[in-house]
């Protein structure tokens, strides 16, 4: 083993620069080297690089996104491209690679080992929490407690002026951020992808805590939450090069709603990339960490097709086909803390 190709892919979250710090050290002890592949599977299939070594990337540990770069670049949407990946792997004489990234990435990266038995290790990365493999993936803690603190700074001005304040948080199909920022945070209602919501139902929670003496409301709603009746207000036919509809507006569209029915003046705020921003938290940092060692660990001994994970305490191995096998939805104990207090 002499040297490991490393990209982050899809979304960038807090912690990736950690990981990559992590898998640069371990290989640097171990005599090996790394290659850095810049802007996700593009890097590879284009073969742009940057060398990396513990001078470059032992003072990354605190910043968000990553050195790297990132992109939404799917490899198999021309044969071209899987192609041109297997071809510089071995233009680099690389041993080994890890791949960095969410339920796209790593699928990508599945399908190389399995159909072209590419020598590949995953890290999950995803700020929305949504990987089952998993019981945490760096980034999340960050998000939540960006959405937190916007929670918090909202209800000083929406106490101030009575007002309905709507707040929209990332999560395309599970609602983590969403349901812990808005326990964390307070929110009267908390409206997540995984239940469909009435619009009526906002309604009468809202009224009901003006009744009880309350003079303002924090409505928490993921990017992907919908009506009942099946409109998600914003679904676009714009898509990414995995085939994910772009969201985003499901917060003016609400408010505007909110206020018609209500009466009480509605604002909203869309959290947007804030969320995804700025230095990680101390448990993304380390977990991060964590997850670079363990990765880098299974390049070197060429245990291949692997996916490292956090369960409970535990850093452990499970198979790619397992890590992006499955999405991980809210449970019940979740839904079951939200509805105390949408009451």
């Amino acid at each position: 083993m002499k040297k490991i190709g490393i990209l982050t892919g899809g979304g960038d979250a807090p912690g990736l620069n950690a990981v990559i710090r992590a898998v640069v050290r371990k290989a640097a002890n171990n005599g090996v080297s790394v290659v850095g592949f810049l802007e996700g599977w593009k890097g590879i299939i284009e073969g742009n690089t940057e060398m990396l070594d513990p001078r470059i990337t032992d003072g990354v540990v605190g910043e968000g996104g990553t050195i790297l770069g990132s992109s939404r670049t799917n490899p198999f949407k021309d044969p071209t491209k899987v192609k041109n990946i297997l071809d510089n792997f071995a233009r680099f004489e690389l041993d080994a690679f890890i791949a960095v990234g969410g339920d796209d990435t790593l699928g990508a990266a599945n399908k190389l080992y399995k159909g072209h038995g590419f020598k590949v290790v995953g890290v999950p990365k995803t700020i929305d929490n949504d990987l089952s493999a998993t019981d945490y993936t760096f980034g999340f803690d960050t998000a939540v407690n960006r959405a937190m603190e916007a929670l918090d700074n909202l209800t000083s001005t929406a106490k101030a002026h009575r007002r309905v304040m709507v707040v929209e948080i990332m999560g395309r199909h599970a609602g983590w951020i969403a349901a812990a920022s808005g326990i964390a945070g307070g929110a009267d209602v908390t409206l997540v992808p995984e239940r469909p919501f009435s619009i009526d139902d906002i309604v009468a929670t809202i009224k009901r805590n003006r009744a009880r003496g309350k003079l303002y409301n924090l409505v928490a709603v993921a990017e992907g939450a919908t009506l009942k009746a099946g409109d998600n207000f914003t679904a676009s036919a714009e898509k990414d090069d995995f085939g994910n509809v772009k969201l985003g507006g499901i917060a003016p569209a609400l408010a505007k709603e909110i206020e018609k029915r209500t009466g009480f003046e509605a604002r909203h705020v869309v959290l947007g990339h804030l969320q995804r921003g700025g230095p990680p938290s101390a448990f993304d940092r380390i977990l991060g960490t964590r997850l670079g060692l363990a990765a880098c660990d299974l390049a070197l001994k060429g245990d291949f097709g692997k996916m490292v994970a956090l369960r409970g305490t535990k850093i452990v191995a499970v198979s790619l086909e397992e890590g992006v096998g499955q999405m991980k939805k809210l449970t019940d104990d979740y839904f079951a803390v939200l509805d105390e207090f949408d009451k």
